[in-house]
C-alpha cells in the first residue's frame, strides 16, 4: 500500500479500512508552516472533507481524519524540522478557534469509532505534552475566536493558552449540558490536574454552555494570557519568546519522514520490523517483532544518513502502526499474542548505542517515538499475552513489551538448558521508557519495590533461563516443552471465552497500581466514565441528547441517578 497515494478510509474486498498514513500534499484541514524555530499549525477545516460521509464537520469541528493529519504533523515537526522549539496553533477561520469534535460524526458513529475516535485524540495530545517534558518541543495556543469542547483540550494540552481579549472569544466544555456527554478527551482532568482549577470554578465551566471570556478565563487560570485585539500579536510574540527560553532543542537538518511500508491482506498486516498475522476465527493477532539483521548505525553521521531506516526508528514507526491498525480495523480481535525473533545480542547493541547518542537530536526523538508507542500498548483494550519460547529474543527494549502484556509465559527447556530462550535485562529496562502512570514498567510490576528493583538491576546482562526469571518474579508461568502447546492453547481458548467488556474493565484497573498520574485518570477513570455514558439513553437514546443535538427538540432524560 502505497502510504502517501492511499485514501484515509479505503476498502479491502468487502471490508472498510482505515489508515493512518498521510502526508502533508495530502492535509484538507491543517497548514504546517516552519519559520525559523516556530511552526505553525493552522486549522483550516475542509467541512465536505469528513472521513466519513453523512456530515459537514462546519465550524472548525474535526472528525478521526482531522486528528490523523494533526498526529502526522506533529511527528513531520519532531523528525523533519528539529530546529523547531514551539509550536503555535492557531485558527484560519473567523470568530471561531475550534468547535471541538463534530457532533454530527459522533451521533452517527458506532460505539467502538466514537472510543477509538476519543483514544486516538487522547493520545494524540498526550503525546504533545510528552515531547514538550522528555525532548523540549513547546506549544502555545493562540485563542482567537470560540474555543469549545475538544478544541479547548487541544488548547489545554499545550504549555500556554493566550486567548484575544475581544469580548467574542470564549473556552469552553460545553459536553454535558449540551450533549450529556463529557469532555471525554482529557478535558475535566486537565482542568483540575494541569489547570488547577479550583473544584466549584471547575464545576460552573463545565456546566455552563455559552463558554467564558477572557479576563475571568484568566481569573479561574483557564488560560494563561490575553490581551485586546491590538496587542495580540506583541503578546504571541512575547508567549514564543517565553517558551523559546525554556526548549532543550538543539536542531539539526532533520530527516525525511518517508512513508511507512505495510502490506495488508486477509492474514494481517505486514510490515519490515513486525508482522501482525490474525486469525479472526479464534479472535487473536500474533505480533511478532523482529531483532535487527546486523548492528545497527551507531556513530551520528550513520544514524542520520540511515534516517528513518535507521532500525529504531523504523521499528518504532512500524509498531506504532500496527497497533492503529489493529485497533481500529480488528474490533473483534480482542487477544495479541506478543513475540520476539533475532539475536539477543543485537537487540542489547543497539539498545547501547541508543544510550550512547541519547543527547543527539534524532536518537532522543527516536526514543521518544519508541516510548509514546510502548505507551499506546499500555492503554490498548486488548488481552496482552507475551510468549518467551524458542527463538525469542526478550532483551532490553524488546523486554518492555513483555512488561507491558497481562501475562507472561516462558518456555523452561530442563533437559536442554542450552536451547532454551533467555530474558535479558539492561538500562532500557530502568527509566527509559516510563509509562503513563510516571513509573518504569519494573517499578509498576512490583509496586515500587526497592530491594526487588535493586536486585534486578544488579542482574543487567544476564541471560535468565525460565526457573530464574520465574523465581525474580519476571515471568507468570513457565511450561516446559512437554506442556507448552497444550498450556498456550487452552489459556488462549479460556481467554477468548470471556466477556470482552469486563476484560476491558479488568486489564485497564490492573495495569496502572498504585499512585495515579493526569494521564493513568485520563485513560483509567475519565475514558471509562466516558464509554459508559456513551451507551446510556440520556446521550444516544432516540431522546438523548447527542441524538437531538441541532433538531430543536429538548432531550427527554431519564432522571433516575445510578
Amino acid at each position: 500500500m502505497n502510504a502517501i497515494a492511499e485514501p484515509l478510509l479505503f476498502r479491502q474486498g468487502e471490508r472498510e479500512l482505515v489508515s493512518f498514513a498521510t502526508h502533508p500534499s495530502r492535509y484538507r484541514h491543517w497548514t504546517l508552516a516552519v519559520e525559523g524555530d516556530v511552526a505553525r499549525l493552522k486549522l483550516d477545516i475542509d467541512e465536505d472533507g469528513g472521513i466519513k460521509p453523512g456530515y459537514k464537520l462546519k465550524l472548525n469541528s474535526y472528525d478521526l481524519g482531522v486528528d490523523i493529519e494533526l498526529h502526522d504533523a506533529l511527528n513531520r515537526i519532531r523528525f523533519e524540522h528539529p530546529a523547531v522549539k514551539v509550536v503555535v496553533f492557531e485558527s484560519a477561520k473567523e470568530k471561531i478557534w475550534c468547535s471541538g469534535a463534530n457532533i454530527y460524526m459522533l451521533g452517527l458513529s458506532t460505539h467502538a469509532w466514537k472510543v477509538n475516535f476519543c483514544k486516538f485524540t487522547n493520545e494524540t495530545r498526550n503525546g504533545l505534552e510528552d515531547s514538550s517534558r522528555n525532548e523540549g518541543l513547546k506549544s502555545l495556543a493562540s485563542v482567537t475566536g470560540a474555543c469549545a469542547g475538544g478544541g479547548y483540550e487541544l488548547a489545554l494540552a499545550c504549555d500556554r493558552i493566550a486567548m484575544v481579549d475581544d469580548r467574542a472569544s470564549t473556552v469552553s466544555l460545553p459536553e454535558v449540558p449540551l450533549l450529556g456527554v463529557l469532555p471525554g478527551t482529557g478535558g475535566l482532568t486537565r482542568v483540575t490536574d494541569k489547570r488547577k482549577v479550583r473544584r466549584d470554578l471547575a464545576d460552573i465551566f463545565c456546566t455552563t454552555s455559552e463558554g467564558v471570556r477572557a479576563d475571568r478565563a484568566k481569573d479561574w487560570k483557564l488560560i494563561d494570557s490575553n490581551a485586546k485585539p491590538q496587542q495580540f500579536t506583541q503578546l504571541i510574540d512575547s508567549e514564543i519568546a517565553a517558551l523559546r527560553a525554556q526548549s532543550t532543542r538543539a536542531g539539526g537538518k532533520g530527516i525525511e519522514l518517508t512513508p511507512v511500508t505495510v502490506t495488508i491482506d486477509e492474514t494481517g498486516y505486514h510490515y519490515a520490523t513486525v508482522d501482525a498475522q490474525v486469525d479472526r476465527a479464534t479472535r487473536i493477532a500474533t505480533i511478532t517483532v523482529n531483532a535487527p539483521k546486523a548492528a545497527i548505525e551507531s556513530t551520528p553521521e550513520a544514524i542520520e544518513a540511515a534516517g528513518a531506516n535507521w532500525w529504531p526508528l523504523q521499528f518504532a514507526r512500524e509498531l506504532d502502526d500496527a497497533i492503529l491498525n489493529l485497533r481500529t480495523n480488528e474490533l473483534e480481535v480482542g487477544t495479541w499474542v506478543i513475540k520476539t525473533r533475532g539475536d539477543a545480542n543485537l537487540v542489547m547493541r543497539a539498545d547501547a548505542v541508543l544510550e550512547q547518542h541519547k543527547s543527539h537530536w534524532l536518537v532522543r526523538e527516536a526514543l521518544g517515538a519508541l516510548r509514546r508507542t510502548l505507551a499506546r500498548i499500555d492503554v490498548t483494550s486488548r488481552s496482552l499475552i507475551a510468549l518467551v519460547d524458542a527463538g525469542s529474543c526478550f532483551a532490553g527494549t524488546f523486554f518492555e513489551l513483555a512488561l507491558a502484556c497481562d501475562r507472561i509465559y516462558m518456555l523452561d527447556l530442563p533437559d536442554s538448558p542450552d536451547a532454551a530462550p533467555a530474558l535479558q535485562l539492561n538500562g532500557a529496562n530502568f527509566g527509559r521508557y516510563p509509562e503513563v502512570n510516571g513509573l518504569t514498567r519494573l517499578a509498576t510490576r512490583f509496586y515500587e519495590d526497592e530491594q526487588t528493583l535493586a536486585q534486578l538491576q544488579g542482574l543487567q546482562d544476564s541471560q535468565l533461563r525460565a526457573d530464574q526469571a520465574l523465581a525474580l518474579g519476571l515471568v507468570t508461568l513457565t511450561p516446559d516443552d512437554i506442556d507448552w502447546d497444550d498450556e498456550i492453547r487452552i489459556m488462549l481458548e479460556e481467554r477468548a471465552s470471556l466477556s470482552p467488556d469486563a476484560l476491558t474493565g479488568m486489564e485497564a484497573s490492573l495495569r496502572f497500581p498504585g499512585k495515579e498520574t493526569m494521564e493513568t485518570r485520563v485513560f483509567g477513570r475519565l475514558s471509562a466514565w466516558q464509554n459508559w455514558i456513551f451507551i446510556r439513553p440520556n446521550a444516544v437514546g432516540e431522546d438523548g441528547a447527542l441524538k437531538l443535538f441541532g433538531t430543536g427538540k429538548k432531550a427527554k432524560f431519564d432522571w433516575k441517578r445510578i
